[in-house]
């Protein structure tokens, strides 16, 4: 099946993956503050505003480091409501609002997840028909296409490398490649890995 775009969500970290039909030829990099969606070296150009993003910030916030994640540009104005110390909830609510679902041709949903360093987790899409912000307690999968309402969703990753490969695993079609984040063993903030095109 294919579902597009997805994150998986949990009170301790989390995944995001690129798959996609129409444009194959991306990769993640880490950039200073933060892991970057691009096309490769090979990469036809497009002026496709919805290739590149970044899809991983994790920030400094009046109560601790808190990772931010998503499918696009929405991800920078939630990680910087999250310094300016917003809830998270209030964070993703309010940019997924303003940015609202992409303008393509498929009206692609916006998602997105925050974990902060209390446990405390949040999921959030936008879509031609609704805003969804909801707390996790449980790993929960919310996709771009098919599972576009976040559930509960069986996601076992206990470290960063760990959740970037399960996610790119998935046998969700069209695999490009896979962010994921995790609470440090150390309980001092966030780790990051990637997985890109095997």
């Amino acid at each position: 099946m294919y579902v597009g775009r997805f994150l998986v969500v949990g009170p301790d970290g989390g995944a995001y993956r690129v798959s996609s039909r129409s444009f194959p030829n991306r990769e993640i990099s880490v950039r200073e503050d933060a892991l970057t969606v691009g096309p490769t070296d090979d990469a036809p150009e497009t002026d496709n505003p919805y290739v590149a993003y970044n899809c991983v910030r994790v920030v400094e916030t009046p109560t601790g480091e808190t990772a931010a994640f998503g499918n696009g540009s929405h991800v920078d104005p939630i990680a910087e409501k999250l310094e300016l110390g917003y809830p998270a909830r209030d964070a993703l609510a309010t940019s997924l609002l303003a940015l609202d679902y992409e303008k393509d041709d498929y009206d692609t949903p916006r998602i997105a997840a925050t974990v902060g360093d209390a446990g405390e987790a949040f999921v959030g899409t936008v879509r031609e028909d609704a805003l969804l912000v909801e707390r996790v307690e449980e790993p929960t999968l919310v996709a771009t296409y098919e599972m576009d309402t976040p559930e509960a969703f069986e996601f076992d990753a206990s470290d960063a490398e760990t959740a970037a490969r399960s996610a790119y695993d998935l046998e969700f079609e069209h695999a490009v490649c896979a962010a994921g984040v995790a609470r440090s063993e150390a309980g001092d903030g966030f780790e990051t890995a990637i997985v890109n095109d095997d």
